[in-house]
């Protein structure tokens, strides 16, 4: 794992949440973006090196609409840039970790990802996340 890429934060209310995150952080986002294969439209702000990643649900069925149902708005999983996202996926089955998809799928900006469940990181959602070339 090479560092942090970014935190993810569930929101209601995608228009509010940004204008939050501007006020708060005092930037635009950089990128905004609908990911089907999640169901959820997301935006990135950048401050330095840290990315926040503020994610709403577009369907009530989507992981993003449970986890708010079930948890509230808040920090949903915390991702990691790795430079190969099968070998990392391998090593982390290996170690005992369990995978929410067996192999990456396209995420938010331009990456592939994967998840690691959150019973097997201290109840952490992790995500992978390697760039698209």
């Amino acid at each position: 794992m090479k560092k942090v890429e970014h935190i993810g934060i569930a929101v209601k209310n995608f228009s509010e949440a940004n204008s939050l995150y501007y006020k708060l952080l005092g930037v635009e986002p950089y990128k905004a973006e609908y990911v089907e294969s999640e169901g959820v439209n997301t935006s990135f702000f950048r401050v330095g090196e840290t990315k926040i990643e503020l994610l709403e649900a577009t369907n009530p069925d989507s992981a993003i609409a449970k986890f708010i149902e079930k948890r509230g708005e808040g920090i949903h999983h915390i991702a990691f840039e790795v430079e190969d996202i099968i070998a990392e996926m391998e090593r982390l089955k290996q170690d005992g970790f369990i995978l929410l998809n067996e192999q990456p799928k396209k995420g938010a900006d331009n990456k592939l990802v994967c998840f690691v469940h959150p019973k097997s990181a201290n109840g952490v959602l992790i995500e992978l996340t390697q760039e698209m070339k």
